[in-house]
């Protein structure tokens, strides 16, 4: 018999924990837990959960160094995270909200092959977000 399964929580380094707090909470609504500090290490942290789904955790160290990949070229590893919004009413709508706020709309809003209804924008660290139905 196979265990059960799930992913509990993404982690996610950033250089403005605060500012990365406001914006997933600001534009997707997610609930943020107090912040996790441990000044022995000098790192801080917020786990971020949402209606359904993993929670994201947001993770601060002034010592993890910046990623050097060219934000607009696919590379292995993860590539993006994906937020699921309900309806392509919605993914309309907060396109619009991105655009309007400066975010950089890397694709879409548009149907793809293989039946999601979706776009890709970058975040205030240049991560791609893939919002979906």
């Amino acid at each position: 018999r196979l265990m059960e399964m799930k992913i509990e929580h993404i982690a996610l380094w950033v250089k403005d924990l605060e500012g990365m707090k406001k914006f997933y909470t600001g534009y997707f609504g997610a609930v943020c837990n107090e912040k996790y500090i441990n000044s022995q290490k000098q790192f801080e942290s917020y786990f971020l959960s949402f209606s359904h789904g993993p929670r994201l955790e947001l993770m601060y160290m002034p010592s993890v160094p910046s990623r050097e990949e060219d934000l607009y070229k696919q590379f292995t590893g993860y590539i993006h995270l994906a937020i699921s919004v309900g309806s392509e009413e919605n993914v309309n709508t907060l396109t619009d909200r991105f655009r309007k706020d400066g975010f950089e709309i890397i694709d879409g809003p548009r149907w793809t092959g293989d039946g999601y209804y979706e776009v890709v924008i970058l975040d205030p660290e240049m991560n791609r977000i893939e919002i979906t139905i």
